[in-house]
């Protein structure tokens, strides 16, 4: 514990100096840079995870059902193997093709082999990812606070990715997620520890419970149970007392994109948007500026 406190005002002392002169726009530009690098591996996990997934079920599913499978059939790509190729024509891309942004801009969103689209997802992930972390490390400083909260952020980047293409939020990342809120906040960092344990309680059985009622008068399915790992995880970090926030806000965007969307034809009424999301989206502004948020409610109502 004094390590950390020691560590956290030698850090301090640094933030003074770093904002302190006129290397404030080479730092941002440096914290943006960084960004786009983990934006382009936050792409591979956001296509790579679900089909490593994908090809473990299928292997367990065949093994259950004394199908044999080929050894090709079970072969799937890493995080970290083979490097980036084009998703169509196969080929390696090299590395003055794969710089975040630039090299999309260069080709023009096209393969440089085959000429066939290169999906927005990969600048849009890669700019989204820098204008994130720029904007934490401007409110957390360069602290364990900011480390900590970078981690978060881009689990949230990765687990929205995921759910928006696949309609899924793994485990791997949501579970995890949770945990380390939790113990991040034994020392306190964003919320004392009994507000974590109630928040990932709190957040699991909220959602659990609209979805049982929801099934019990629909007989449909409302949302799938990687929503309520994720508001767990989102209330392991943040505590108990930001979860209405975190489900008014998400739930406010996804009724005002899911009537968008049917009414400008792009959806059916009984088709099922991912709420995953929406909810990375609420826990993030909650993260940066939900006291700030919740103080601006409270004082519409202070004004009466």
């Amino acid at each position: 514990m004094k390590t950390l406190i020691i560590l956290s005002k030698d850090i301090t002392n640094m933030n003074e100096l770093l904002f302190g002169y006129s290397t404030v726009p080479i730092i941002f530009v440096t914290l943006f840079c960084i960004g786009l690098i983990v934006g382009s591996f936050l792409n591979v996990v956001i296509f790579r995870l679900p089909n490593q997934l994908y090809t473990r079920w299928r292997t367990e599913a065949k093994s259950l059902l004394s199908i044999k499978s080929s050894k090709e059939s079970n072969q799937t790509d890493t995080l970290i193997w083979p490097n980036s190729r084009c998703r169509d024509c196969g080929h390696p891309i090299k590395l003055k093709h794969n710089i975040p942004v630039i090299s999309y801009l260069i080709l023009r969103g096209n393969c440089r082999y085959c000429s066939s689209k290169i999906s927005p997802q990969y600048p849009i992930i890669e700019l989204l990812t820098g204008i994130i972390i720029t904007l934490t490390i401007v409110q957390f400083g360069l602290s364990i606070n900011g480390l900590l909260a970078i981690i978060f952020s881009t689990s949230l980047i990765a687990l929205a990715g995921i759910d928006f293409r696949e309609k899924l939020l793994p485990d791997q990342i949501t579970l995890p997620l949770m945990w380390v809120g939790m113990l991040a906040n034994t020392q306190g960092i964003f919320v004392p520890l009994i507000e974590s344990i109630i928040g990932a309680s709190a957040g699991y059985l909220s959602l659990w419970s609209i979805y049982w009622i929801f099934k019990l008068i629909t007989g449909k399915d409302g949302m799938g149970y990687g929503d309520f790992k994720l508001t767990a995880a989102l209330g392991a970090w943040l505590g108990w007392k930001m979860l209405p926030l975190i489900v008014l806000i998400s739930s406010g965007l996804g009724a005002l994109v899911g009537i968008s969307a049917i009414i400008l034809g792009l959806k059916s009424q009984n088709s099922q948007l991912p709420f995953g999301p929406f909810l990375a989206i609420s826990g993030w502004l909650a993260m940066i500026w939900g006291d700030s948020i919740l103080l601006w409610y409270t004082s519409l109502f202070n004004d009466f």
